[in-house]
């Protein structure tokens, strides 16, 4: 392997304008795909095998007036009410030019005779748009938001929730911040405007090139679009860590004394290798999102590997051309007066910190490992649940119409619970009764509907709004609370079935999360552990490192619990009021820092065990390693940081959540982690981090990461001791 991506590397710097020409033919080529398979995101989304998924599928199936998107768009008036003289004509005529708008099928009548889309002061009203289109576009946005500007000029308020508000949206582009934050941030890693410019290019191509991709894969994938925020985090983050590593090496063999094309070459051979194996950890733990059994997460997941695919393809092919295109100017423009000598490794800060650390191991072990429970802590207390409207900011169109409908209409009207009657005769017909009787009846119950019948009668749906908001804790054991005790009962004596969904798909997708996240999270460890174990020899090594990456997840758990939970500094990041973690959030975040984890994990490990196998002194491989790594993986933890933490300035909720709870991980990786317990455990056992039972060692397969090419070129070019472990 080492000698074929020397090889690679050396002919990529070699003829930079090809390798250049051939990435902007496969954009163009990838660009052009796009178009031509006309993919594109889709939100909703499937729980197979549930209650709630299998009502939805008989309500498609049944009431095909309602397999097209809808829209509500909420009326409120401040003073009288909207069916008096002066404000009931607006609405008529709002309906009136609604109906007229492109793909709408129908709009409702809050007038109608048994219309409960009034509030009961009268102040408060709304609208529902049912379309043609499974997925609604800015040309029905802009339909609605002209009749909504007519109706505001007199004296209406309108807002607009749901898939319209979902469209209106803005959100500023977070990822130039992260991109500027990188920039700086190299800058004072390498002192050099062209050196930094390199992995920003490489980035940026790569990022372009896999969004792309993803957008294909959305024609043949249901694609949810926040998978692209995930990308642009993800993709950017480890496409300027990668070719921040190889780089870096580069520079050094420059400084060393090799020409260009055998320092892109042996640059690709040792830390471009590493980043392979790097990033096929963080693709395998992603791609464990199979294992969620939710197609939603499950394209997710597949978006990101796609997007690190093509970052790890950029790092060790774009980025050796960019290497011999920047030949020996690539420390030009430097900002930098004058050339620091290398100190030796125990000179440095780090390797100060190193040996300190090491000096006393059992007090630094137990203090990280204290410190990081601690920050842990609240995750115990983590409740899942869909964020909504209700989470938007206070000074946008679809809180404002969450809030006018709670006040008008109370606070389970957001969350209403849709219960669909299965009626195979028309003897079973009684039972819709019962079924509305009793749901009426139950103290949780706020309101229900009249029961609605398919033309075949042979289905029926009454929508439930119970007495406590969508995310409140009631609702989940109200859900429960029906489908156990009232309907059961109601039901009893006929053969009608009644399915729940709605607000019941929220519990419904909470529960198989919570079945399927063990399972997850072993499969994801077994599956590094037993990667690490190959490359580092070792079964110390690989167990303590799952360990660390387990503590540091759950440790990122604890602050977005505490932060949008409990409400903890929620303001300082744009946040109103608490909200539940969202039910995707700790299946992707633990899939996404699993892997990034072990980035660092290779990277500090293998100069370590570098140094080991050299010396056989331990604590003295513990110093050297975190002090040749401390640098290039501190800069690559800022930048990381920095892409996370720049989505927290959108105004989506998930957003800000994804972005706290990556950043957070991180940082303390690259800090408690990797700077204090790992130092600290390393030292603590010694020679015995590197133990490895002989039968086991025989049939473990053997990776070359670790070990010198036997092709004669690359030993000439780099010596041994640069090709271990890069």
């Amino acid at each position: 392997m080492s000698a074929l991506l020397f090889r690679l590397g050396r002919r990529c710097a070699r003829h930079p304008f090809r390798v250049i020409g051939l990435w902007l033919m496969a954009a163009f080529a990838v660009v052009g795909l796009k178009g031509t398979a006309g993919g594109t995101f889709n939100d909703s989304f499937r729980v197979p095998g549930v209650e709630s998924q299998h009502a939805v599928d008989v309500l498609k199936d049944r009431f095909p007036s309602r397999a097209g998107q809808s829209a509500r768009i909420v009326v409120h008036v401040d003073k009288g009410r909207l069916d008096d003289a002066g404000h009931r004509p607006t609405v008529d005529g709002a309906r009136q030019q609604l109906a007229k708008g492109h793909d709408v099928a129908n709009v409702s009548d809050p007038f109608a005779a048994h219309s409960a889309a009034i509030s009961a002061d009268g102040r408060t009203g709304y609208l529902d748009v049912a379309y043609t289109l499974d997925k609604l576009t800015v040309r029905q946005l802009d339909d609605a938001t002209t009749v909504a500007e007519r109706v505001r000029a007199d004296g209406v308020q309108t807002e607009f929730t749901g898939l319209l508000a979902e469209l209106a949206k803005k959100d500023p582009a977070s990822e130039l911040i992260g991109v500027g934050v990188a920039i700086i941030v190299l800058l004072i890693a390498f002192g050099s405007v062209v050196a930094m410019g390199l992995p920003i290019l490489t980035a940026l191509m790569g990022l372009f090139v896999g969004a792309a991709s993803v957008g294909v894969l959305s024609a043949v994938m249901d694609v949810p679009k926040f998978s692209l925020v995930l990308c642009m985090m993800v993709g950017l983050g480890v496409g300027i860590d990668y070719a921040l590593f190889i780089v870096t090496r580069h520079r050094q063999h420059l400084h060393d004394g090799m020409s260009v094309e055998d320092s892109a070459g042996a640059a690709i051979a040792t830390a471009g290798q590493a980043v392979l194996f790097a990033g096929t950890t963080v693709v395998i733990a992603i791609l464990g999102l199979f294992l969620a059994g939710l197609p939603a997460i499950t394209s997710m997941g597949v978006s990101v590997a796609l997007v690190v695919v093509v970052a790890m393809m950029a790092a060790i092919t774009l980025l050796p051309g960019l290497l011999g295109l920047a030949g020996t100017k690539i420390d030009k423009l430097s900002i930098h007066r004058k050339t620091h000598v290398a100190k030796p490794a125990h000179e440095t800060f780090s390797g100060r910190w190193a040996n300190h650390v090491g000096s006393h191991p059992v007090r630094y072990a137990m203090m990280s490992f204290m410190a990081l429970c601690a920050i842990a802590a609240p995750a115990l207390s983590m409740r899942i649940g869909m964020p909504d409207d209700g989470n938007a900011a206070k000074a946008t169109t679809q809180r404002k119409g969450y809030d006018l409908l709670a006040d008008g209409f109370g606070r389970g009207f957001n969350g209403p619970i849709l219960v669909v009657i299965d009626i195979p005769t028309r003897a079973d017909h009684v039972a819709v009764n019962r079924i509305h009787d009793a749901l009426q009846a139950d103290p949780g119950v706020a309101a229900v509907t009249a029961p609605v019948f398919n033309a075949a009668s042979d289905t029926a749906m009454l929508t439930t709004n119970p007495t406590t908001a969508p995310q409140d804790e009631n609702t989940d054991t109200l859900v429960r609370h029906l489908r156990s005790d009232v309907l059961s009962t109601a039901v009893q004596g006929t053969d009608a079935k009644a399915l729940l969904t709605g607000q019941a798909m929220v519990t419904d997708l909470t529960d198989r999360i919570s079945s399927r996240m063990p399972i997850f999270i072993a499969a994801i460890v077994a599956m590094s552990f037993l990667l690490l174990m190959i490359v580092f020899r070792s079964i110390l090594v690989p167990l303590k490192a799952a360990l660390m990456n387990l503590l540091s997840i759950a440790a990122a758990y604890g602050v977005i619990v505490a932060v949008f939970q409990w409400g903890w500094a929620n303001e300082l990041i744009g946040l109103q009021h608490t909200m539940p973690i969202n039910p995707f959030a700790p299946l992707i975040m633990f899939a996404i820092l699993f892997g990034l984890s072990m980035d660092y994990e290779v990277f500090l490990l293998s100069r370590i065990r570098e140094e080991y196998l050299t010396t056989s002194d331990s604590h003295k491989s513990v110093v050297t390693g975190l002090s040749n790594t401390a640098r290039v993986i501190t800069s690559a933890a800022l930048i990381m940081i920095s892409v996370f933490g720049a989505f927290v300035l959108g105004d989506d909720p998930n957003g800000k959540l994804f972005g706290v709870g990556l950043a957070v991980a991180v940082f303390l990786d690259a800090t408690l982690v990797r700077m204090v317990l790992v130092p600290a455990t390393m030292s603590l056992f010694g020679r015995a981090n590197w133990w490895l039972p002989t039968w086991l060692d025989r049939i473990l397969p053997h990776l070359d990461l670790e070990g010198a090419p036997k092709d004669a070129e690359v030993i000439d070019v780099v010596p041994e001791r640069e090709l271990i472990a890069a």
